[in-house]
């Protein structure tokens, strides 16, 4: 836990560290049709790694610095209910979706071409 490095993809910021999965919403580089099981991964959008006690912050990112992964599976999250009522009127309406997100685990972190996972 003392290896991190938090990213930038699917519109959010995550804490990666290698060997563990996480689900994003949708890859902004991928084609949905590219998505498939074991897709080799580079992200280069890597805001800060933590090495033990070094931190390496990026102005807006890294240099050099890449977060290798790979694509477990595409799933999806759990469903969203949206209810409308509007009082005094009997008007309800009731709606509903399931976001899609692909599962992808970190395999190593990188920094000037070293990988700094001890």
């Amino acid at each position: 836990m003392s290896t991190y490095a938090i990213i930038e993809t699917g519109g959010q910021q995550l804490r990666v560290e290698p060997g563990r999965f996480y689900n994003i919403r949708h890859f902004a580089s991928l084609i949905p049709s590219q998505l498939k099981q074991d897709t080799k991964v580079l992200i280069y959008r890597v805001l800060m790694i933590r090495r033990e006690s070094n931190i390496n912050i990026g102005h807006p990112w890294l240099k050099g610095a890449i977060v290798r992964g790979r694509i477990l599976h595409p799933c999806l999250e759990k469903k969203i209910t949206i209810y409308k009522m509007v009082p005094k009127k009997k008007t309800r309406r009731k709606l509903g979706h399931r976001q899609k997100s692909t599962r992808f685990v970190v395999d190593s972190i990188f920094l000037d071409g070293e990988d700094i996972y001890e």
